[in-house]
């Protein structure tokens, strides 16, 4: 076993002090993500003959050793899965991840938006209650809330919602034609005499994007609340964006993100809104005898909690990380780890059946294979 050192994200959405307090730390600015994988982005670093050297490299080096052979004969010679913790203090970004065919032919097109040839399913389990938009409301429930508002320069919207079509009705906010501002300025003043909770966040993001008609976001979609220990799934399609809160998310090995506003980084509304699925929506996933199992081969999440103890299978390559407490990590092969807070260790295959237990909670990351 291997622990790890991994790379903290310091995108402007990120916490000061959320993954400092798990990784017991100061910050100096604001952090989003801490990476625990071997995407070649940003992957965790090991050290292995008095050397430091990637989990990427690791990887690369003996493939077959370290993924397992089911693992490498299926996947190649990459880890399929990344972890993050993601601290979340302001919302992301409106945003959506192609399906597999989509990320493989945007990738060998060159297209900028697919850095990886692979898709980007992903899970997010709450460490704090933790909430984000997903998916579209219905369009008539849609179409009621941004009527409410009475805004004249709204009508496209609204005749879009009202013939049910919500991809019309983002494109028609996401491609404004007159002043954004100007548009913004009205939506605020009017969603300011709504006091409700879906009003009061379009306000909330105007106050961060005042030109940016993607602010009336929470009008189209449909807003999930996570308590701790609580999962959402999204597949390929699912229109989204986190408002608040600290998670662990684990998905596929991939960085393929459409982004259509609520960000300083590139946007591609074309693009988002054909890989868009209007019909999409999140999944809950309830764990399975402590394991959030979801519909992609890439990963399950297992959740250990405080004095439990799991035993699990050999021959797969697992991450486990601790979020409280102390955790053992103990393998077959006579390995044993003891994890704080915020420390994390890569087990490979080769490393046969791992026992993990403890005063702590723990999170492993590995293949469903």
């Amino acid at each position: 076993m291997d622990l790890l050192t991994n790379p903290i994200k310091d995108y402007p959405w990120g916490s000061r002090t959320a993954i400092a307090e798990l990784t017991g730390r100061p910050a100096s600015g604001p952090e989003a993500e801490m990476w625990l994988g071997a995407h070649p982005a940003a992957s965790s670093r090991l050290t292995r003959d008095g050397a430091e050297i990637t989990l990427a490299d690791a990887v690369a080096a003996d493939p077959v050793g370290t993924l397992g052979e089911a693992v490498a004969g299926r996947f190649g010679q990459r880890l399929p899965y990344l972890m993050k913790v993601i601290a979340v203090d302001a919302p992301l970004s409106l945003q959506v991840h192609p399906d597999a065919d989509q990320a493989a032919a945007g990738h060998a097109r060159g297209d900028a938006n697919y850095t990886d040839p692979w898709h980007k399913p992903e899970l997010v389990c709450a460490l704090t209650p933790f909430t984000g938009l997903a998916g579209f409301r219905p369009p008539e429930q849609a179409s009621m809330l941004v009527e409410r508002l009475h805004v004249n320069a709204l009508q496209p919207v609204v005749a879009a919602l009202r013939d049910g079509d919500v991809l019309a009705a983002l494109r028609a906010l996401l491609e404004w034609p007159g002043s954004r501002r100007e548009l913004v300025e009205s939506v605020v003043w009017a969603a300011s005499a709504c006091h409700t909770p879906d009003y009061a966040l379009v306000v909330r993001l105007a106050r961060r994007y005042p030109e940016d008609p993607a602010v009336l976001a929470p009008l189209l979609m449909r807003r999930h609340t996570l308590a701790p220990g609580e999962a959402l799934f999204l597949g390929a399609g699912v229109l989204h964006c986190y408002l608040d809160g600290l998670a662990v998310e684990i998905m596929a090995c991939s960085d393929n993100v459409l982004r259509a506003g609520l960000t300083g980084k590139h946007i591609d509304v074309e693009e988002l809104l054909r890989i868009t699925d209007a019909a999409a929506q999140p999944l809950a996933v309830e764990p399975v005898g402590g394991a959030y199992v979801p519909p992609v081969p890439e990963f399950l999440l297992r959740r250990v909690e405080s004095g439990a103890v799991e035993v699990l299978p050999g021959g797969l390559p697992r991450i486990v990380l601790c979020t409280e407490g102390v955790v053992n990590v103990r393998t077959a092969s006579g390995s044993e780890v003891k994890l704080r807070s915020g420390e994390s260790v890569f087990a490979d295959a080769s490393e046969g059946p791992a026992e993990i237990g403890g005063d702590g909670v723990a999170f492993c990351a590995q293949p469903q294979i």
